[in-house]
């Protein structure tokens, strides 16, 4: 039967998250059940383009922890969990479902955490209580989860993440959240769990700060994934810019091989929205008190989606 993996959220779907859903013949897996949409940008705050396609994916997590069996925390950051007192364009705790304390969940330990997520983890374990699980370095069976490895390039600046791992009938599925290819010994991990598929988070190359031998890791690391992994899915960090599509190109250009965004895998339009925020705002112009308003319940984004061309149903 194999693994059926269904990408809720990622930059390449205008938000930002790797929030995926994995199906084994016994277990339905969220792994990173959050969305944030990058609160200022440009010193703009998100269009309410960017605001619909977020409620969006906030309404297909919800539907997916509504029936997971288990749910997988690569580390405490806001575009990765539910959170409380959340901002308007995140995923809050009070909206989970209220099945979501019986699930099973895999998390990195507390002694990983950087000042300030102690929290996070706390108001999560309020959630699952002894539900939850510590699980770096654990093998489950057909679920099991990686040391931790630093948050990009540094622990020191990120923190560390946890990678997962899901097999059945020979397919194996890595979800590798925000390693950013910055790490060599995160990706040699990746390498030898064999996987047939992985999503990964890209190098954040929008980020003038990410030096040039920096952005040369990332791409070596990305063409010894390619050579090594049937499927391999980067977005995340890498398509917060336009120039993350032609990086992309030139990688299954130089490898020969199709390297995918999360929205090409699942065969959906690709949508950078916040790497076209300014665009966004020239061609359909936000009131000065619109965000206020709308955080408030005064109005909501039914006339942008309407003036878009996104298709189905706005927002409620």
């Amino acid at each position: 039967m194999g693994l059926n993996i269904d990408i809720i959220s990622a930059e390449s779907f205008g938000v930002r998250g790797l929030c995926c859903l994995i199906g084994t013949p016994g277990r339905r897996i969220v792994i990173d059940p959050g969305i944030a949409l990058g609160y200022v940008r440009h010193g703009l705050l998100p269009h309410p383009l960017q605001i619909a396609a977020g409620i969006a994916v906030r309404r297909q997590i919800l539907a997916a922890l509504d029936t997971a069996t288990d749910v997988v925390i690569s580390h405490f950051h806001g575009d990765h969990i539910p959170v409380a007192n959340a901002n308007p364009y995140q995923l809050d705790i009070r909206q989970l479902p209220p099945t979501t304390g019986s699930k099973r969940c895999w998390c990195p330990s507390e002694t990983s955490l950087l000042p300030g997520m102690r929290k996070r983890l706390d108001d999560l374990e309020k959630v699952f209580g002894s539900n939850m699980h510590v699980a770096q370095d654990c093998d489950q069976g057909e679920i099991s989860f990686s040391p931790l490895f630093p948050h990009g390039g540094s622990k020191d600046c990120g923190g560390t993440v946890m990678m997962t791992r899901i097999a059945d009938s020979g397919h194996v599925f890595v979800h590798a959240s925000d390693i950013q290819l910055l790490n060599d010994r995160a990706v040699d991990h990746i390498i030898e769990w064999q996987p047939t598929t992985v999503i990964a988070a890209g190098p954040p190359i929008y980020l003038d700060r990410l030096s040039a031998t920096k952005r040369e890791q990332a791409r070596h690391n990305a063409i010894r994934l390619v050579e090594h992994v049937r499927n391999v899915i980067l977005d995340h960090h890498l398509l917060r810019s336009m120039d993350g599509l032609t990086w992309l190109r030139d990688l299954s250009e130089v490898t020969g091989k199709r390297v995918y965004c999360a929205a090409e895998w699942m065969g959906r339009p690709v949508r950078l929205l916040e790497a076209n925020r300014i665009k966004l705002y020239e061609d359909m112009p936000v009131p000065a008190d619109w965000h206020a308003k709308y955080a408030s319940g005064k109005t909501d984004v039914r006339t942008y989606f309407e003036r878009s061309h996104f298709s189905g149903q706005p927002p409620e």
